[in-house]
């Protein structure tokens, strides 16, 4: 019997050591580059376990339940090489801390990594270089928003997002900006999804709900791209899956009947995460401070990345947006020039008019990697645009009288009935060759580029304009008053228009329902277009010691269509080389400087052009752009710096010159000039205050060509002097954690109109506020935008298409996380 207390003593400790090896331990770590800087977004998997977690902006992770032992862990950052390696959990074991070495990625045009950062700085990008590169070692210069900028100002249009960057301000209300002087816009198809070339409906800015950042490369890009404007190119990065779960959801309402709600789910669906998904959903339904305006907005964004090995990734990604509104054309003021003499919530639309784009993008990529040195990239996207229009418009003049001469409250118009459809594709192939020659570091970059855009057959156009005949039977373009026995007359002896015009003194009954069965139509085709591009290029990215160096050039050849699908069709080639050179020295570990030159062309062809009436044939466009600055990087990396001076040249560029019988016809000017400097300023100044600044000195004039009266002015909505910053600051601590406030000022200075017209808008200073208050995964915001009311334009053609800004408005956001 003396046996049974040793076994039951045994039992126990046999327990007892069980108890304690299963005991849960709080294992923590921390993940830094080889520069001691946090890595954010690092995925720590607990290999053949269910567990996986993230660095925070500290670089800092946390398991808070892991039971005595030892185990494999698995350590991925975007740039670095993997890590593997055991630790042992226990209550004794210290925290982990990992220096992850960088590595040379493969590295793509199309961005197929989701961005881990939350905060308003992004130190890389594939724009630049088309090699995944550090901003601050890319020799020009990049404005950028992230994501979480976005969300914290509460705005959703690419127009408003720019007002972050320097030397960029909003043209008109549409997809439509100047960069440095230079207009580039959604229908031109220079502007980018992810690298690639795309198309979307010049009229609407479509919702940013489904973008990781927007930013701008500023200068000449063709080297890389293509044709695309001299002031720079906007690139839209959208959301990647994650290999981590994320999910949110935010629902916001504000001004002018503004309804608004996003989701954005992300994670595996595989237990081993060769499979990844994001999902962004985006719905809007909004009224607008301008007469009968709306936009009814749903937007469809889901991305899958299938990963077979760390050597492979294939994506696909589409956005679909389909869009219900009003076309704008802007707000009209009485022939006096007065600007304030009529509501900035006038416009010219009518109660009938409609305005229905559908748009979609699909992308496939492929990126695998051969081996630590070469790598091979492929992408296609297809693009997709089909617009239905009926709109009540301005004729861009005043209404006359029998003499001739202008009545000051009554503005001519017209209507435009019109469907067409667009529609682009862009194949992009390359190898990076990563390689050491001795003491020097090269990244090689070999590619195919091809893209080509179609306008098929079927789009057309009825047109109601003029003045009626006397026999009532039909219209004259243009009233002459030496034949005034050939129109209609009224009472007072003044021709009958053939749409009504607007009474700029009573406008509730010119924009009431119309009769449009009242009319005369003209017919027109908007003709069918084919262009198709064919590109290589090489590229080298050298480093010896401090010096980095790029080296690039292109050749591409254009091919148009002329009269495409008619019996005149005919070929229209162009050919060029494009060379781009580049050099940044490092001076210490804080800071940059760099210089560049770079050229760059955009063909002038019927295709390019998309207008049939504008006259030509044109000669391309053809400029050149040299740039130096500096960047810096300070807080240990938190808060990036920057600053440039440029000078840009461009010849043949095309304005407006109309005349009685042709309101598109274009004029091609001899020279012009963009020169200024600029400074730029993001990131965290403490953990919790984030801050984004510019300032930009923009001279831009026409030097040669045209008339006396246009040369050495400064270029159509192009402000010599703006300005912005935007702050945010979230208490850490204390009965108020969670609570933020938001802060920023916009300035835009006076701008000209018309290049032939001596018209004006004033410059303006505008003040906007936010609150945010954070409570486990429920975030509370409030965004009041124009504190001050001020009554301001954001852009405008002329003093008959001026395009106002919102006066004073909020948003109240409702935002939950799981």
């Amino acid at each position: 019997m003396h046996k049974l207390p040793m076994i039951a003593a045994l039992i126990g400790s046999m327990y007892l050591t069980q108890s304690h090896a299963q005991e849960n331990q709080h294992f923590t770590g921390t993940i830094l580059d080889e520069q001691n800087n946090p890595l954010v977004g690092a995925t720590i998997t607990v290999l053949k376990t269910k567990n996986h977690t993230a660095t925070d902006t500290h670089g800092h992770f946390v398991f808070s339940s892991l039971p005595d032992g030892t185990y494999d862990i698995q350590i991925k950052a975007i740039g670095f090489k993997t890590i593997k390696q055991k630790i042992h959990v226990d209550a004794a074991h210290p925290p982990l801390l990992i220096h992850m070495p960088s590595v040379a990625e493969s590295l793509q045009t199309v961005e197929i990594y989701g961005r881990k950062e939350k905060s308003y700085r992004n130190t890389q990008s594939f724009i630049g270089s088309k090699t995944e590169t550090k901003l601050r070692d890319l020799p020009q210069s990049v404005s950028y928003a992230t994501k979480e900028l976005i969300s914290d100002q509460g705005v959703m249009r690419v127009g408003e997002i720019v007002k972050n960057f320097s030397g960029v301000n909003q043209f008109t209300f549409y997809d439509d900006i100047t960069i440095r002087g230079f207009r580039i816009n959604g229908g031109s198809n220079t502007q980018l999804v992810n690298g690639l070339r795309t198309t979307t409906g010049f009229w609407k800015q479509p919702l940013a709900n489904y973008l990781e950042r927007v930013e701008v490369l500023k200068g000449p890009s063709s080297a890389l791209f293509g044709n695309a404007s001299p002031g720079g190119v906007v690139n839209r990065v959208t959301k990647k899956p994650l290999e981590e779960a994320r999910k949110s959801l935010q629902f916001s309402v504000g001004s002018f009947n503004n309804l608004r709600a996003l989701a954005d789910f992300t994670g595996p669906m595989t237990s081993d995460k060769t499979l990844l998904y994001r999902l962004n959903i985006g719905y809007e339904n909004a009224q607008n401070f301008r007469d009968l305006q709306f936009d009814k907005n749903l937007v469809l964004a889901p991305s899958f990345s299938f990963i077979p090995s760390d050597k492979t990734r294939i994506n696909f990604d589409m956005v679909y947006n389909d869009s219900r509104s009003r076309l704008d054309r802007g707000q009209s003021i009485f022939a006096n020039g007065d600007l304030y003499s009529t509501p900035i919530s006038q416009s010219m639309s009518t109660a009938n008019d409609f305005l229905n784009e559908q748009t979609y993008m699909v992308t496939a990529s492929l990126n695998h990697r051969f081996n630590e040195h070469l790598s091979f990239n492929a992408s296609y996207m297809k693009t997709g645009y089909a617009e239905d229009l009926s709109e009540h418009r301005s004729a861009n003049a005043y209404a006359v009288d029998g003499k001739g001469n202008n009545i000051e409250n009554m503005v001519a118009r017209q209507v435009f009935i019109r469907n067409r459809k667009r529609f682009v594709d862009n194949i992009t192939a390359f190898f990076n060759y990563h390689v050491h020659t001795g003491r020097i570091v090269h990244k090689l970059v070999a590619g195919y580029d091809y893209a080509q855009e179609v306008l098929p057959v079927g789009g057309s156009q009825l047109t109601a304009s003029g003045y009626r005949n006397k026999d009532n039977t039909g219209t004259i373009a243009r009233f002459d008053p030496k034949k005034i026995n050939d129109y209609l007359l009224d009472k007072n002896g003044n021709p009958i228009p053939n749409v009504s015009s607007f009474d700029l003194s009573n406008p509730l009954k010119s924009q009431q329902l119309q009769d449009g069965s009242k009319y005369f139509y003209a017919s027109t085709l908007v003709a069918p277009t084919y262009y198709h591009l064919n590109a290589l290029y090489l590229q080298d990215q050298v480093t010896l010691g401090p010096l980095q160096l790029l080296l690039g050039l292109r050749y591409e050849n254009y091919k148009d269509i002329a009269n495409y699908k008619t019996d005149q069709a005919e070929n229209v080639h162009q050919d060029v080389l494009l060379p781009r050179f580049g050099a940044v020295f490092t001076v210490n570990p804080q800071i940059n400087v760099y210089g560049t030159y770079v050229q760059g062309y955009n063909p002038q062809t019927a295709s390019a052009l998309a207008n049939p009436n504008a006259g030509g044939p044109f000669d391309p466009l053809e400029n050149d752009m040299t740039e130096f600055g500096l960047k810096t990087a300070w807080l240990d990396g938190k808060l990036q710096a920057s600053a440039a001076v440029y000078h840009i040249n461009q010849k043949n560029t095309l304005y407006p010159a109309p005349t009685d019988d042709n309101a598109e016809l274009m004029e091609q000017i001899g020279k012009e000039r963009s020169k200024g400097i600029e400074f730029d300023l993001q990131g965290q100044i403490l953990p919790h205050w984030s801050v984004i600044a510019s300032y930009a000195y923009n001279d831009a004039k026409i030097t040669e060509g045209g008339n006396n009266e246009e040369l050495n002015r400064q270029k159509p909505n192009a402000p010599q002097n703006t300005a912005n910053i935007w702050t945010r600051y979230t208490l850490p601590g204390g009965k108020a954690k969670g609570l933020g406030i938001g802060v920023g000022a916009n300035y835009v200075d006076k701008r000209n109109l018309s290049i032939n017209q001596n018209q004006t808008i004033p410059s303006y200073s505008l003040l906007n506020a936010a609150l945010y208050y954070t409570i486990g995964k429920v975030q509370l915001q409030a965004n009041l935008n124009n504190i001050t009311n001020k009554t301001h334009w954001v852009g405008g053609y002329d003093y008959i298409r001026l395009f106002p800004g919102a006066p004073r408005n909020f948003l109240f956001t409702l935002g939950y996380t799981f």
